[in-house]
């Protein structure tokens, strides 16, 4: 059985969504300093890195993520290796999927490599998923939908139907994966967001990892 560690690092150089909060990694007591112990402040968003949507990230008075399902973000995953010509994922590219008895869906894309370089910022450019291919992955009973970028939303799109259609059918959204050393097929994801229980609950960073099945 082998792990594979599918988050991004937080960092002052991790790229973050435009508009939300940068990073902020400060030395608030230090042993080198006199101090009894060593404690870092941390000052980030809720959608920094490898993370999970609450339904209230875009739903008026929908639960928060204290309040997900644990059970749909543990347990059996496919990771769908996507053509690194897409930039759109469509209804046309899962129709040449396997979604039979998929509860748990992961896009590998494009995005990935976008890590190796995360330093240089955000990328724009992001492979995405479509309304309706998020419809298809509704009807196909998935519980927990991921993407190897930021979001699963087209960038500056005028209208966020990925994320209502999925967060409105309560499937979980699982944002910001690195799935560069993760070939195609089926895994055990293991993914925990932080229990945050104050401001909207709209999400929370997570750490995720996937487990090969023998």
């Amino acid at each position: 059985m082998r792990i594979y560690d599918v988050s991004v690092p937080v960092s002052a150089a991790t790229p973050v969504y435009p508009g939300d909060p940068g990073v902020e990694i400060k030395q608030w007591a230090a042993l080198a300093g006199g101090d009894a112990a060593n404690v870092t402040l941390l000052n980030f968003g809720a959608h920094t890195a490898t993370h999970v949507d609450a339904p209230s990230h875009f739903i008026e008075g929908a639960p928060k993520v204290d309040a997900m399902p644990l059970d749909a973000l543990l347990g059996p995953a496919r990771v769908l290796v996507i053509p690194e010509d897409v930039r759109a994922i469509t209804a046309t590219h899962l129709a040449g999927q396997n979604l039979q008895g998929a509860t748990r869906v992961l896009f590998k894309t494009r995005n990935s490599a976008f890590w190796r370089e995360a330093g240089e910022g955000f990328r724009r450019d992001f492979t995405y998923v479509a309304p309706d291919a998020a419809r298809v992955l509704v009807q196909s009973g998935v519980r927990l939908v991921g993407i190897d970028y930021l979001s699963v939303e087209k960038f500056q799109a005028e209208k966020f139907e990925t994320h209502e259609i999925l967060l409105s059918s309560g499937v979980v959204i699982l944002e910001g994966l690195d799935l560069r050393e993760v070939g195609g097929g089926d895994y055990e994801l293991i993914c925990l967001p932080l229990k945050i229980a104050g401001g909207t609950g709209d999400g929370a960073p997570a750490r995720a990892v996937l487990r090969t099945l023998a």
